[in-house]
């Protein structure tokens, strides 16, 4: 299905001086176990001509401007993490596929054809470790379909930077794929004012995160649960049925990330009854992007939590407890210094997590002018109690037809996954 791999190496056009070593911020090892995965799948008219050797051209002038993307974990003297700018570089994958990129498509969409798992081919199943000095941060996987359509395949230790630094990455590759100059240097995130309420007491201890086992050099969460990954696209007309039928037409401030997340949330605990998740995560930006940024975790944790009978819940009552969340962060960086950063922690599904990635740039990604016809990001290296990613929908449809909207992907439980696909599917009309 997926074969004739060949695994390269490429490095920056330029020497970093004396190879600087990268202070890692708290919020850099609070995330430090988790891995992000984006998939970009473009149609024959914008893979035809490119050769695996203009992939990679590009790919050397690219590096340039982001040392740590090519460094190496090291440890510090006092054990802290850090990145050593040592121009060590990226791994590249090349694969082919023998469906066309319609029938991988619409494979992955069904179970009995593979389903999610067939994306797993797509990109390398990334751990940092135990050789941390040696393992690369990026991955990279061109895989060219029979149709000769490509995927480029996204494989991103999330201690680089969170989901919009990998999009605004990527999307910097295929600048330089255009042909257009690079810039000069990148910016550095500026924060933004939020709306949501602060922690309340610095001597609370975070519920966002979960303190889990020393894992030593190898950067791996170890599950007590098989977890599932599906993902479904929403469009804007099932996104204002929904909206209708919980009311919530007239709220300006219920987005769509709200919305589903509350919608979820609300359907889990339903599944679960008594054990649904009474305490979630929610991830959003926190800070104000400038255009060229410097990777970084900028993204704000908060709590929300139901006070209530879970079994009384609606949707626009979770919905604003969503609205309502109380950042953490604060917390968070006070708890990862009092050890100096040594200490290893699960964000991602520590709690059941809702990652806000509307405003991410993940169409903006282009191959000779064009735009992915699909594109999409998941998560490895989740807890147990699971994530959920809401991220823009295919922008090459029209509102008309049903495009755009948001997809989800979610990573859960496999327990929980078949029931959850049913009742979102009978209650709510999403379906893959």
């Amino acid at each position: 299905m997926v074969a004739s791999e060949v695994k390269s190496a490429v490095v920056p056009t330029k020497v970093t001086g004396d190879h600087p070593m990268h202070e890692l911020t708290s919020m850099d090892l609070a995330m430090k176990l988790h891995y992000l995965r984006g998939f970009y799948f473009f149609g024959s008219d914008a893979a035809q001509g490119l050769t695996i050797f203009d992939l990679k051209k590009a790919t050397a002038r690219w590096l340039d401007l982001y040392p740590t993307a090519s460094g190496r974990i090291r440890r510090s003297e006092s054990q802290r993490p850090v990145i050593k700018c040592n121009d060590s570089g990226v791994r590249i994958i090349e694969a082919r596929c023998d469906r066309s990129l319609d029938e991988w498509l619409a494979a992955s969409k069904e179970k009995e054809d593979g389903g999610w798992d067939l994306q797993d081919l797509l990109t390398h199943s990334q751990v940092l470790g135990p050789d941390l000095g040696f393992t690369p941060l990026i991955y990279l996987q061109f895989t060219w379909f029979a149709c000769g359509g490509i995927c480029v395949g996204l494989s991103w230790a999330h201690v680089l930077g969170d989901a919009f630094a990998a999009s605004s990455f990527i999307n910097m590759w295929g600048q330089i794929m255009a042909g257009r100059a690079p810039p000069k240097s990148l910016h550095a995130p500026s924060p933004e004012r939020s709306a949501l309420p602060a922690e309340s007491g610095l001597d609370a201890v975070p519920s966002t995160v979960k303190r889990v086992d020393p894992v030593g050099d190898c950067w791996l969460v170890v599950n007590n649960c098989k977890l599932e990954t599906y993902s479904v696209h929403i469009t804007s007309q099932q996104l204002d049925h929904i909206t209708s039928r919980c009311g919530l037409f007239g709220e300006s401030k219920t987005s769509p990330f709200e919305l589903l997340s509350a919608l979820i949330w609300k359907s889990l605990l339903k599944i679960r009854g008594d054990g649904g998740p009474s305490i979630v995560t929610i991830c959003e930006n926190g800070v104000h992007r400038e255009v060229n940024p410097i990777p970084s975790n900028s993204m704000n944790l908060s709590r929300a939590e139901v006070n209530f009978l879970t079994a009384e819940a609606e949707v626009s009552d979770l919905a604003r407890l969503i609205t309502e969340a109380v950042r953490e962060k604060g917390l968070i960086e006070e708890m990862v210094e009092k050890d100096d950063g040594k200490l290893d922690f699960v964000a991602y599904g520590a709690n059941l997590t809702f990652v806000n990635l509307e405003s991410a740039d993940v169409y903006g990604l282009e191959l000779k002018g064009q735009k992915p016809v699909f594109a999409n990001y998941t998560a490895s290296g989740v807890g147990d109690e699971g994530v959920v990613l809401v991220l823009p929908g295919p922008g090459n449809g029209n509102e008309k037809g049903g495009g755009f909207g948001r997809t989800v992907t979610m990573v859960l439980p496999k327990a929980h996954m078949a029931q959850l696909k049913k009742e979102i599917n009978e209650t709510w009309g999403i379906s893959s």
